[in-house]
Formats: C-alpha cells, structure tokens, sequence
C-alpha cells in the first residue's frame, strides 16, 4: 500500500498528493526513463510485452472489481484501505502496461500502443489476467477479503521473486510492489482471523467465501510458454515456483482462523486455454463493459 494509506487521518491520504493525476496510480517517478529502457539481451520483445500484459492486467481486472467497494464497505475506514489498494495495483498496471506498449512496437510487425489504448481499446480475448481477477464478489464483504488474501499472497510471492529480473521495468515494480503488496496481504489475513474466529456467523461466512475463491487457486499455478521462455531469459519467475509458499500462507492463516482448507474441484480450460492465453470467464465481459464504457464513447477526450 502506498505511504500516504497509512497517515493518521485517512482524509489527508485522499488529498495530500502533488500529483494532479493521483487517482491512476503514483510512486514511478523515473517511470518515462525506465518504460523505454532496452530489451534485455536474448529476450523476444513479443515475449516481454506479452508478459507484462500479463502482471498488468492481473493488477488491471482486479483494481477494478475493488473499486466497486468504495461507498459499499462497512466502515469508512476499510473503504479507504480497499480504495487505497485499489490504486496500488492500478499503478503497477499503469507502469506495466505502458512498457507493453513500448515493448510491442519493437516486435516483428508491433505498432505499439500507450496504456490508454490497451486499457481502453482490447477486446475480452486479448487481456491476459488470470481468472481470479474476474468474477464479481456480490459485494460480499468475506468474499472481498477472501480474494484479496488470495491474490496478495501470490502477487507478493510473484514480485519478491522478480526483483531480480533482467527486465528493469518489471524489476522496478516488483521492488515497489513488494512494499506495497505486504500490506495487502496483511490486511487481508487480519481480516480473515478477525471473521474466521469471531462470531458463528462471521465464521461461515469466511467458510464460504474461501470455497467460493479456491476453485481459482490452480491456475495461478500453471506455466505458460511465454513464461517458460522468459524464465530461460532470467526475466520472469515459473508461477509453479511460488506454489508450496502460497498453499504453507494461506494454510497457516487458515488454521489460525479456524477455518477449514476447502476441498472443491477448480476450474477448468478450454482446449488447453487459460487466462494467459486469453480465455476468460464471461465475468470479464461485465467489467470491460463498464471499464471501456467512457474511452469507447468518446474515444478522443482528454482530461
């Protein structure tokens, strides 16, 4: 979570920025430099942007779906803290997807696209996120902190391993995002001990929500090409890697919360196909329709 999440009066944290822009994401100020720094050497630039599509529109989808808290939370204060977390991830999308951007216009045949245009202008099939990201939580607030105790917990593992690429860029939001996703998954699990060992009601709840959210859990494992190849290249980490630190987490916060590790199939692929290689739920469909709905109508706005 960025610094300013963590003042005393959570009024100063919407209104203490410099930025004129502070609602799209802060914290890169090198940013410009670092977007069009070279290709790492033996790294396909078709590869690079592709990957970075992906990290970006993991952060993309799911700053999104927890936008839709803000005026629904059940205290003001935790609608600051999910807001807050909202434009973490925002701003490692926005970082991540301007270097797609570049990165694509040095391929073979790439044009090139600024983050605007691949936030606002791609279709369902060429997002790239996981499936996690996607379905609408019903505003069910043990569904909200299930996910996030989820996805953080991945994300962090993810970043803490990608400071070390060979890709600046993504180095730089991994080193940035660590900070700022270890105080997501935090937030997350004191929700969940909170919930899983408070009330008989609270803990159902919590129950429920974990058995709505573990069916995502296997794909956030799973390997795909471009990331084979770009682990060969010391610029991306094998997501199988993080799979035993993730589950020992999300174990321990659930044996502390007195909840029980949900045994339920997970979903499945089509033809082989995954989020990564843009086969998505019909959820991403809703949030594309209210995402885009602003850029798609009036294409040419500025603000």
């Amino acid at each position: 979570m960025s610094g300013t999440a963590h003042e005393e009066n959570v009024y100063d944290a919407l209104t203490e920025s410099d930025d004129p822009r502070w609602a799209f994401g802060s914290g890169f100020a090198d940013s410009e430099a670092d977007i069009v720094a070279p290709v790492p050497e033996g790294t396909d630039p078709a590869d690079l942007a592709a990957y970075c599509l992906m990290l970006g529109d993991d952060a993309l989808i799911y700053s999104h779906r927890l936008t839709e808290w803000v005026s629904n939370a059940p205290e003001l204060e935790e609608e600051v803290a999910l807001a807050n977390t909202a434009l973490d991830l925002l701003g490692q999308a926005r970082v991540l997807l301007s270097r797609a951007g570049h990165v694509e216009g040095l391929a073979e045949g790439g044009t090139g696209r600024d983050e605007d245009a691949l936030a606002h202008g791609r279709e369902v099939h060429e997002f790239r996120n996981v499936a996690l990201a996607e379905p609408s939580d019903d505003l069910d607030f043990a569904r909200a902190i299930a996910r996030l105790l989820v996805f953080s917990t991945w994300r962090l593992a993810l970043l803490h391993r990608l400071q070390g690429s060979a890709d600046p860029v993504v180095a730089a939001v991994a080193a940035k995002g660590v900070k700022e996703v270890t105080y997501h998954r935090d937030h997350a699990a004191r929700w969940t001990l909170r919930l899983g060992d408070g009330t008989a009601e609270s803990h159902r709840r919590m129950q429920d929500a974990l058995v709505w959210v573990w069916p995502f859990l296997g794909e956030l494992f799973r390997t795909s090409d471009v990331e084979r190849r770009l682990v060969a290249a010391s610029v991306a980490v094998d997501p199988a890697d993080t799979h035993d630190e993730v589950h020992g987490v999300l174990d321990e916060v659930i044996a502390r919360a007195t909840l029980t590790r949900p045994d339920v199939p997970g979903i499945g692929t089509i033809a082989g196909r995954g989020g990564r290689q843009g086969a998505h739920t019909e959820a991403l469909e809703h949030v594309l329709a209210v995402m885009q709905s602003l850029a798609r109508k009036h294409p040419a706005a500025t603000w």
